[in-house]
C-alpha cells in the first residue's frame, strides 16, 4: 500500500462519523488534495468547545464564516462575536467565482450560492438589537469579579444588594447602584449599620470608583432594560435553519473590560437558564468569539477563574464556544485544554519569539507519520489549516492539513443600507429598542431624601424656642473668655500646690559617685 492510500484510509476511517456531520474540507498530502478524504465534524461533539487560529491573512473569519453556514443548515443557532465588522456578509448569497467552485469540487460538494437568517445585536450605539441586563440580575458575585474586588470588597457589595433587597430598592443600572453608595456612606449609614453591621468608608470609596470606570468603558449601555433573553438566541427560521446571531462589537475594541462584562454575563445566564443536556446529537447553541484575546487581556485573574469554570461546566447544556485568535498562546492554557477542535491556520516564523510559539503550537497536536507539524504550520496556504477534532467515541481525530471550503454567503461585508434593511424587519429590534426607564433605586431614594429635607424645617419649628444666652454666658462662650478662665485657673492650681509644699519647678538629688 502506497503512503497515499495509507493517508486515504487513516483520515477516512477517523473522520466517519454515525451521525450527522458538517464538512470542513477535503484532505491534502504533499501539497496535494487526496480525493475521496473529507474532514468531518461530528455535530454531537459540537458542544466540546474549539480553537480557530493563524496569522493575520490566512483566513481564519472565512473558517468561521463557513463552520457557521453548516451549524445553521443542521437547525444549529449560532452567536457571532463580529469585532472586526466583517461577517455580516452571512445575509446575502455568494457568487460562485473559479477559485470557489474549485475548492468545492475538490471537497465533493456541490456550491449553492445562498444567504442565511441573520438577526443584528448590539452593546453600543450600532444598528442592531440592544443588548441589556439589569444589576440586579448581574448580581454581586459578577458585579465584584468584573470590577476586581477584592474578598472584604466583595462582601460589601453582597451585603449592599441583601439591603436592597430587604427595602425593595431595585437594582436596574450603574445610576441605582452609584445612588445607594452614596446613600449608605451618608444619610442611610446608620439605619444600614443597625442592621448590618458597620462599613469601611475606604472600602465604600474603592467600589465607587471602580464603578465610575467601568461606567467610563460605555457599561452604562449594558446595564438597564430591557433585559436580554437568552431564548432570542436559540430560533430556528421557517425553513428549519438556526438563526445566526451577529453582536456587531467594532467600536469595543478600546474597551475590553465592557466585552468581558457582557461575555461573563451571557455566559452566566446561559448556564443558570438552560436544562441539562447530556448526550444530545447536537448542541443547543454554538458562540464564536472572534479575536478572543480582548476577552482575556485585560481580565483580573478572578475573571479569568471565572471564565474558565463556566466554559469547563457549560458544555453539559449543550453550548459550544469556539475562540478565533491569531496566537494560540492568546487563549490561557487553562482553557486551551478544554478545547476539542482544533483548526490551525499558516504561522508566520518572522522572529525568535515566532518559532517559539509555533514550536509550542505544534507540540498541542496529535503525533502523525504523515506531516512534520512544526514546518507544515509555517507552509500552509490562505484557506488551508491542520484539523484535528473529536469523534463521536470523544477520541481525537488524525491530523489532517485540510483545503478549507468556501462559504456560500458573501465574503464580503454589507452595505450600511443592507443591514438598515436587515434591522427594519426584526421582530426583536422592536422589542429590545424600546427605552424604558421605570421607577428604581435612584429615584426612590431620592424622594426619599427630599421628604426628609422638606419635613425638617418644620420640625425645627414646632422644637421648644431657644433661649437667649445673658451677657455673661456671651462672654463665657466667647474665645477670649475660654482663654481667661484657662489662666485663672492656672493660677489657682500653682498657689495651692505652693501652698501644700510644692514649686513649680523639680528639684534633682545630686548624684552620689562609687569611685
Amino acid at each position: 500500500m502506497s503512503i497515499t492510500e495509507s493517508f486515504k484510509e487513516v483520515i477516512v476511517n477517523g473522520y466517519t462519523s454515525k451521525g450527522d456531520s458538517l464538512i470542513l474540507g477535503a484532505a491534502k498530502l504533499n501539497g496535494e488534495v487526496v480525493p475521496g478524504t473529507q474532514v468531518k465534524i461530528p455535530l454531537k461533539t459540537m458542544n466540546r468547545h474549539g480553537l480557530i487560529a493563524g496569522a493575520t491573512g490566512t483566513g481564519k473569519t472565512k473558517t468561521l464564516q463557513g463552520i457557521a453556514e453548516g451549524l445553521s443548515k443542521a437547525s444549529v443557532p449560532v452567536l457571532l462575536m463580529d469585532i472586526k465588522g466583517d461577517l455580516s456578509g452571512l445575509a446575502r448569497p455568494g457568487s460562485p467565482q473559479p477559485f470557489i467552485l474549485e475548492r468545492s469540487n475538490a471537497a465533493g460538494v456541490t456550491y449553492t450560492p445562498q444567504g442565511f437568517p441573520v438577526e443584528f445585536l448590539t452593546l453600543s450605539d450600532e444598528k442592531g438589537a440592544r443588548l441589556r441586563a439589569t444589576v440586579s440580575e448581574f448580581g454581586p458575585i459578577l458585579l465584584s469579579k468584573i470590577l476586581g474586588l477584592n474578598d472584604t470588597q466583595e462582601g460589601i457589595v453582597s451585603v449592599i444588594f441583601k439591603f436592597c433587597d430587604d427595602h425593595q430598592l431595585p437594582l436596574l443600572d450603574l445610576k441605582d447602584f452609584i445612588r445607594v453608595i452614596q446613600y449608605l456612606s451618608k444619610e442611610g449609614k446608620a439605619e444600614f449599620e443597625t442592621s448590618y453591621g458597620k462599613m469601611s468608608t475606604t472600602s465604600l470609596g474603592t467600589i465607587m470608583r471602580k464603578v465610575i470606570e467601568l461606567q467610563h468603558q460605555g457599561a452604562d449601555l449594558f446595564f438597564g432594560e430591557r433585559s436580554f433573553d437568552v431564548d432570542d438566541l436559540m430560533r430556528i427560521d421557517d425553513q428549519g435553519r438556526g438563526m445566526i446571531s451577529i453582536l456587531r462589537v467594532m467600536d469595543l475594541m478600546d474597551r475590553p473590560k465592557l466585552f468581558s462584562t457582557f461575555m461573563l454575563s451571557l455566559l452566566a445566564e446561559l448556564y443558570s437558564t438552560l436544562p441539562e443536556a447530556g448526550d444530545e446529537d447536537r448542541p443547543k447553541l454554538v458562540i464564536f468569539i472572534d479575536e478572543a484575546h480582548l476577552v482575556f487581556q485585560e481580565a483580573s485573574k478572578a475573571l479569568l477563574q471565572q471564565i474558565e469554570t463556566v466554559i469547563k461546566l457549560i458544555r453539559s447544556k449543550g453550548v459550544g464556544i469556539y475562540f478565533c485568535t491569531q496566537n494560540p498562546q492568546d487563549v490561557p492554557a487553562s482553557v486551551l485544554s478544554q478545547l476539542g477542535l482544533k483548526v490551525q491556520h499558516a504561522l508566520r516564523a518572522f522572529t525568535a519569539n515566532d518559532r517559539k510559539t509555533i514550536k509550542e503550537a505544534a507540540q498541542n497536536y496529535p503525533e502523525t507519520q504523515f506531516y512534520k507539524t512544526e514546518e507544515v504550520l509555517t507552509q500552509m496556504g490562505i484557506g488551508e489549516a491542520l484539523v484535528t477534532c473529536l469523534n463521536e467515541k470523544g477520541i481525537p481525530t488524525p491530523l489532517a492539513v485540510t483545503y478549507i471550503l468556501p462559504p456560500e454567503s458573501r465574503m464580503d461585508v454589507l452595505t450600511d443600507s443592507e443591514i438598515g434593511g436587515i434591522v427594519a424587519a426584526s421582530s426583536i429590534v422592536r422589542k429590545y429598542n424600546e427605552v424604558v426607564d421605570r421607577e428604581s433605586a435612584y429615584e426612590i431614594l431620592n424622594e426619599k431624601l427630599a421628604v426628609v429635607e422638606e419635613e425638617a424645617p418644620a420640625a425645627k419649628k414646632v422644637g421648644r424656642p431657644k433661649e437667649e444666652k445673658s451677657t455673661l454666658d456671651t462672654i463665657l462662650s466667647s474665645s477670649a473668655g475660654k482663654q481667661m478662665a484657662r489662666t485663672a485657673a492656672n493660677l489657682i492650681t500653682r498657689t495651692l500646690l505652693g501652698a501644700i509644699g510644692f514649686s513649680g519647678t523639680t528639684t534633682r538629688k545630686k548624684k552620689t559617685s562609687w569611685f
